[in-house]
């Protein structure tokens, strides 16, 4: 399968940074698959996961909250506010996000106050689908 350049990077550290055979990313408008020469496109992210399958076809998988992807034609980098490997994703991190997003809520003015619920409910969902 054909191989493009990714880049999942973080606050902390790069995460991923290599070739990738295909990245699913969580957008702002829902989860769209990044192959090679995808149509150039910037979107926000949502609270999810990303799979990533790099060039040896091995998957690896990373909880993100918060940024954007940019995909152009060099390749595709996502920059996350948070990003943690799946398996190291445990219900007290997500207990944490979820703390920190009930927080938002209550600090939002009305006119964001939507949005930063919806991050919640997106979190909450999350934790509910990982089962933890």
């Amino acid at each position: 399968m054909a191989v493009f350049h990714f880049e999942l990077v973080s606050p902390d550290k790069a995460q991923f940074n290599g070739p990738a055979q295909s990245v699913l990313a969580p957008g702002s408008d829902g989860d769209f698959l990044v192959l090679r020469d995808h149509a150039p496109v910037m979107t926000a992210l949502r609270p999810g996961v990303v799979v990533v399958e790099d060039e040896g076809g091995k998957t690896s998988r990373y909880f993100v909250r918060g940024g954007f992807v940019d995909v152009n034609p060099g390749g595709c980098i996502l920059l996350a506010e948070t990003a943690v490997p799946a398996e190291d994703v445990s219900a007290a991190h997500l207990d944490e996000e979820i703390k920190n997003a009930e927080e938002d809520v209550a600090d939002a003015s009305e006119e964001n106050k939507p949005r930063a619920q919806e991050k919640l409910d997106r979190l909450r969902e999350l934790k509910a689908a990982m089962n933890l």
